[in-house]
């Protein structure tokens, strides 16, 4: 079985996040996915809109998700990789180079980001930032 992890904050879901998480749940059998927490999220200077446990219950109910689990610190990542048998660590192109220290523990994968949508614009678009 082929399984494969990726990280976000997954705050307003749209379309580019659903279109992520169908590509890298393509490219094994098993997709995993770190969920900041809200704690986390103080750290890194930001604020989802949605609390950690919505987004994760809004994550377990999409087709292509087969676990969550929390994201509480920046280090966990490689812990991670080995706890949950990881082959496969896929993130948006945005961050690339950025995780290239996990291909000596498991296959680092860049997806295109979906054109014309982010968290970032509708906050935006809303006037929430």
């Amino acid at each position: 079985m082929k399984r494969v992890i990726t990280y976000g904050t997954f705050d307003l879901l749209h379309k580019g996040h659903v279109r992520l998480l169908k590509r890298a749940a393509a490219l094994g059998d098993h997709l995993t996915v770190a969920v900041s927490t809200d704690e986390f999220n103080a750290i890194k200077g930001k604020k989802a809109y949605t609390s950690y446990e919505d987004r994760k219950y809004i994550l377990e109910a999409i087709r292509y998700v087969d676990e969550v689990i929390p994201e509480e610190n920046w280090d966990q990542k490689v812990n991670d990789v080995v706890k949950y048998n990881i082959d496969l660590f896929v993130m948006g192109d945005d961050w690339k180079g950025k995780f290239d220290f996990l291909e000596d523990y498991c296959q680092v994968v860049y997806l295109p980001r979906t054109e014309g949508i982010s968290t970032t614009k509708i906050k935006d678009d809303l006037g929430m930032n």
